[in-house]
């Protein structure tokens, strides 16, 4: 008795003819792989909306870069347009309630707007991404302290959002270079882009933050919001980034056009230069979006984990 004790619970001895062979390991696994989990079921049903998209865009993905690249920086080129030809209303408005001394007004716009044109040129051309982000970055802390800005939330918000797409061209940019830069170790280089783009992922979503606690509530506003929220942690984690990126492109899109129309108001209209604000930074959202939808969420990722196990 103690000999068929001490080897019944592992198959050995003459058990093993006695009862025939047990379960296998491929077997057991077999059947485990054969009841999906529902994040498989989600990855699977996804993968199959990415395969349809990355087909249906075939035809405009050599764009997609570029494309991107320009959305991201368009919300500048705007802000410097909207400078020059409201000059002496913007030397007004920091002269009288912002206490600008004369002269250092004049410097503060010229700076401004010099920078953003040089700088979101060198983005579009893809040359010296470095020094354009680091002056585009510059140009949007320099504002919201000149313009008191600051500690205004829905402001703040979509600056970081914007600060977002401007990682995701630092990253976009270091993934294009075929060297790293002299000096630097390949593993830096590397570990460099993964922190980055991570990073930019983050800072994506925070205008739909802001987009949540800013205006009326609806049934519209709350199924929205809802599908908002879940493509935001899909993005933030690396989850079906793609596919939950292409679900925030919609719906930027969809709200951008619907609620930032500027070009219906009239125009003295005393919205239409906030409406247009608003709708190019969306804009600029968007193209950091797809600069995530062209690279993939990177290495810091729920889906590149998945393709490592």
């Amino acid at each position: 008795m103690a000999q068929i004790r001490g080897t019944a619970g592992y198959n050995l001895g003459s058990s093993q003819n006695r009862f025939g062979p047990g379960p296998s390991y491929n077997n057991m696994k077999a059947e485990a792989t054969n009841d999906p989990s529902p994040l498989d079921a989600i990855r699977e049903q996804t993968s199959k909306i990415e395969d349809w998209l990355d087909t249906a865009s075939e035809p405009i993905k050599p764009y997609i870069p570029a494309i991107g690249r320009f959305l991201i920086v368009v919300t500048f080129l705007e802000d410097a347009i909207r400078i020059i030809t409201q000059w002496n209303d913007q030397l007004l408005y920091l002269h009288e309630y912002r206490h600008f001394p004369r002269g250092l007004n004049h410097l503060f716009l010229l700076t401004n707007v010099v920078a953003m044109i040089v700088c979101s040129t060198m983005v579009i051309l893809r040359k010296r991404a470095d020094q354009a982000v680091a002056g585009l970055l510059g140009v949007v802390i320099t504002q919201a302290l000149g313009y008191g800005l600051i500690f205004d939330l829905n402001f703040f918000l979509r600056n970081l959002s914007v600060m977002g797409g401007l990682l995701m061209v630092l990253s976009d940019s270091w993934v294009r270079k075929k060297f790293a830069p002299a000096g630097l170790p390949q593993i830096d280089e590397k570990d460099r882009k993964m922190y980055f783009q991570f990073a930019g992922r983050v800072l994506l979503i925070f205008l739909f933050v802001g987009f949540v606690f800013a205006g009326d509530w609806g049934w519209g506003r709350v199924v929205v919001s809802i599908l908002g929220f879940v493509a935001c942690v899909m993005v933030v984690v690396g989850f079906k980034a793609k596919f939950s990126a292409v679900m925030l492109v919609v719906i930027l899109s969809i709200f951008n056009l619907l609620v930032n129309n500027f070009w219906t108001l009239h125009e003295h209209h005393p919205h239409k230069d906030f409406a247009k604000y608003d709708f190019f930074q969306i804009l600029s959202i968007v193209g950091g979006l797809l600069l995530l939808v062209n690279m993939g969420p990177g290495q810091f990722s729920v889906d590149e984990k998945k393709k490592v196990y």
